[in-house]
């Protein structure tokens, strides 16, 4: 249990701090973001809104008392992986731009099934 508690932290605190720097990315307006927001056709703006998503999502995840807004979190970043698969995907983007979305979402599903497996046998503290 201990152990799985500990790779359940780990997995947590990397996926965490990989929304953060994202979101940091996002809010700051950095220009690969840009970049990309204007390829896939997205106006400017929702670059600062989905980085202030993601910096909520990843507080939303490292904490354990309000479970239901944890739940919601993790199913926003689904979401935002999916949906980033598929505009790329809409747009005609080959396989080397289509996969990195699908590797960010395998990643956010190991602290999201050792949270599950966790909160199944005792309480996360």
């Amino acid at each position: 249990m201990k152990n799985l508690k500990t790779w359940y932290w780990i997995a947590t605190i990397i996926f965490a701090l990989m929304m953060i720097m994202d979101g940091f990315g996002g809010v700051t307006q950095q220009e690969a973001g840009k970049e990309v927001f204007k390829h896939l056709g997205y106006p400017m703006y929702m670059l600062i809104i989905v980085g202030i998503a993601k910096l909520l999502g990843a507080v939303s995840i490292l904490q354990n008392k309000y479970v239901a807004i944890k739940e919601w979190a993790y199913a926003g970043f689904a979401i935002n992986f999916i949906g980033a698969f598929a505009s790329r995907a809409l747009v005609g983007d080959g396989i080397s731009l289509l996969i990195p979305p699908i590797i960010g979402l395998i990643i956010m599903f190991i602290p999201y099934i050792l949270w599950k497996r966790l909160k199944s046998n005792v309480k996360i503290s």
